[in-house]
């Protein structure tokens, strides 16, 4: 029989296999170091500053989990997204940037509710007037004045600013003391309370003077239907008499005069 033999120095299929794979591996691993050895060489470089640098001075090394394996020759624009407005939006602006404040303030004013009409009535008051003889009369004037909670107050603060420019021209006259004003006024009964500030009390001209201011205050207050007769108070108190002599003390009526 014959006997087979075997070369002890020939090697053998899996040390072969053995030494093929180590090769490639190798092989691998320098392919991987070239391409990123820029990247192995800053990280030493970042390791080697950071371990010869004094305390506190450390930098923390970047993570660069994904990026060993990156090619850093390929590297995508950066996306870039624009928006253009939509025409409709656009004429919407170019609107808005053509209107002027005055246009934008009358578009306020115009959305505002219009305010309902002030309502008003005619009033009578009275002045004075002096004839060719100097007989001193009663001038009535029609004033048209707003509706309000106190009618004979207005009506009297009317009488008391005075006639107007084409009035004066007439001749006609207010004869009540200048500054005087109205503190109060009370109707009960048919008489009208009345209160006026001191300077009612001095009239310059004289006892007709005297007696034209009642005149005009008491037949404009009787104008109303509701008041027949004045009781005139000073600063809220009953006086007897007024200048030289003129009786106060007591309401007073048309025909008192």
């Amino acid at each position: 029989m014959a006997t087979r033999k075997y070369n002890k120095n020939r090697p053998s299929a899996g040390s072969q296999a053995i030494v093929i794979f180590w090769l490639v591996f190798v092989i691998v691993i320098i392919s991987v170091f070239m391409l990123n050895a820029e990247t192995i060489k800053r990280n030493f470089n970042l390791l080697k500053t950071r371990l010869t640098s004094p305390h506190g001075m450390e930098e923390e090394l970047p993570f660069f989990d994904e990026e060993i394996f990156t090619d850093p020759t390929i590297s995508d624009p950066p996306l870039v997204v624009t928006v253009e407005p939509s025409p409709r939006q656009t004429e919407t602006t170019q609107s808005e940037q053509q209107t002027t404040p005055a246009q934008q303030e009358q578009r306020t004013e115009t959305q505002q509710p219009p305010a309902p009409p002030v309502q008003t009535r005619d009033r009578t008051i009275y002045f004075t007037q002096i004839d060719k003889d100097g007989q001193i009369l009663q001038s009535r004037v029609i004033r048209r004045l707003p509706v309000s909670d106190s009618p004979l107050v207005d009506t009297l603060n009317a009488m008391l600013a005075g006639p107007s420019a084409e009035e004066l021209n007439r001749g006609t006259l207010n004869l009540v003391p200048q500054n005087t004003r109205i503190l109060s006024a009370t109707v009960r009964g048919s008489t009208a309370y009345i209160s006026f500030n001191e300077d009612f009390l001095f009239n310059t001209f004289g006892v007709e003077g005297y007696v034209a201011q009642l005149r005009q205050i008491v037949w404009t207050a009787t104008e109303f239907s509701n008041v027949n007769d004045v009781q005139f108070l000073i600063e809220g108190r009953r006086l007897d008499y007024l200048g030289e002599g003129i009786w106060i003390g007591s309401p007073i009526s048309r025909q008192s005069f």
